[in-house]
Formats: structure tokens, C-alpha cells, sequence
């Protein structure tokens, strides 16, 4: 039976023959839980330089090193496109990060809505479980996970280039188009909460110029199950599926 392929996000460039540090949590994983040894291998990724294979050359309690040895697969890099979320409960957030990651999607935005239900996250507990997706989906490119920003305020100062697609409860039976919207490289999504947007907000955001509202769907969902279904709606017909 073939060993796992174990991957890892490290922060270092990557070439031949470099020596790579590893940190005393990175330690623990390879040597205290996989058990690793001098010269087995590491597939490692920086989010630029692609994928490298690398060996263990020393083992640690607390730290230890690797040597690359030689790249093992391109950069792949995802569309130009933003996932705007507001927060919901702990593991449910930790999904969406996850999935989004999976998805491709380039940056993750958490925002905060009139019927947010939480109004603080973690925002670097959450970019670790976009690395750790990365790590395991066999992607080598990790997403920016962003400071919770009030959504009123990201409106107010939105890059006219990026247009804005608005997944909107209330067009339930009604889907528009994403083909009929205006031609954009730079795209995001946009998520609401579990109680959905407020009035004021669906006609600030309906009347935007940069927005294509798009329905997904005659159910109301979830919103975790609402930002994978719009994710796979977008990158379907206008990503790199």
C-alpha cells in the first residue's frame, strides 16, 4: 500500500537544493503524528512557486528541516474572484472558508449586515483552515482570508472594475443570467446571513451598477449551503471549470 502524499504550506521561496525551517506545529504533524524519517518525502507549496518535492533531513520535537529536491507540479492560480460572507456560527464559518478555498476562490471577505448573527471572527484561525484546505485538495494557491469590514463600508468604496454578483433570497423562482451581465474579468460573490438582507440593503445593492443580482434557486439555503451552490454557479459559467 503506497505512503500518503503528504503536502504542506510553507512561507519560504522555493528552489533546488534549498533548506526549509519548519516550525515547531509543522514538526509535530510530520514527526510526533505521521511519524515521518530522515529522507521521506514532503510535498511543499508557497502560493507562488508551485509544487515541490522535498526530504526530511532532520527531525525534531521542536523543530526540523527539509530539502528541496525538486519541483513536482505548476502553479495554479484561481480566477479573479472575491467571496463576501457574513459570519455565522464557528463551524459552519469554518466550512465556507474551507469550501471556498476548494473552489477557487482568490480572496475571502467576511462582512457584517444589518441581520448579522456574529459580529467578531477569528481571522487568523480562519486562515489556517484555508492553508489546511489547500494542503489537502492538492491546490497550490492559499486565499487572503480578510478582516471582518462593515458591508456598507466595502459598497461605499467598491473598485469599479469588480462586479458584484448579489445572491438574492428574495428573487426565489426568478434567476438572472450571469451571461447577460456586462463582460468583467474581476468578479465576487456575495453572501447574505442566516436572516437574510435587510430592505435597505437589497435596494442599495440592486441599484449599484456593478451588481447582477442572481437567484439560486426556488429554496431558501443555508447560508454555507448558499456560498458553495453560488461558488459552483459562477465558476460553471464564467470560471475556470
Amino acid at each position: 500500500m503506497a505512503a500518503p502524499k503528504i503536502r504542506m504550506h510553507v512561507p519560504d521561496a522555493l528552489h533546488k537544493g534549498q533548506t526549509v525551517h519548519l516550525t515547531r506545529e509543522q514538526s509535530h504533524y510530520l514527526f510526533g503524528v505521521m511519524r515521518l524519517n530522515p529522507g521521506d518525502p514532503v510535498y511543499i507549496f508557497n502560493g507562488r512557486d508551485g509544487e515541490w518535492r522535498a526530504e526530511v533531513i532532520e527531525t525534531g520535537r521542536r523543530g526540523g528541516m527539509l530539502s528541496v529536491r525538486a519541483a513536482s507540479g505548476p502553479q495554479q492560480l484561481p480566477p479573479d474572484l472575491w467571496l463576501l460572507f457574513a459570519p455565522i456560527k464557528k463551524a459552519r464559518t469554518d466550512f465556507i472558508v474551507e469550501k471556498a478555498t476548494e473552489m477557487g476562490a482568490a480572496r475571502i471577505l467576511p462582512v457584517t449586515t444589518e441581520f448579522t448573527n456574529s459580529e467578531r471572527i477569528n481571522r487568523e484561525r480562519l486562515q489556517q483552515h484555508a492553508v489546511e484546505a489547500a494542503e489537502q485538495c492538492g491546490g497550490t494557491y492559499v486565499p487572503d482570508v480578510a478582516d471582518l469590514a462593515r458591508l456598507d463600508r466595502l459598497l461605499a468604496d467598491w473598485p469599479s472594475d469588480r462586479r458584484l454578483m448579489f445572491c438574492d433570497e428574495a428573487l426565489v423562482g426568478a434567476r438572472t443570467s450571469l451571461m447577460s451581465a456586462p463582460p468583467a474579468a474581476k468578479w465576487a460573490v456575495l453572501i447574505g446571513p442566516e436572516g437574510g438582507f435587510s430592505a435597505p440593503e437589497r435596494e442599495r445593492l440592486k441599484s449599484a451598477p456593478f451588481v447582477t443580482p442572481v437567484s439560486l434557486g426556488p429554496r431558501i439555503l443555508r447560508a454555507d449551503t448558499a456560498a458553495v451552490a453560488a461558488l459552483t454557479l459562477w465558476q460553471s459559467m464564467l470560471g475556470d471549470w
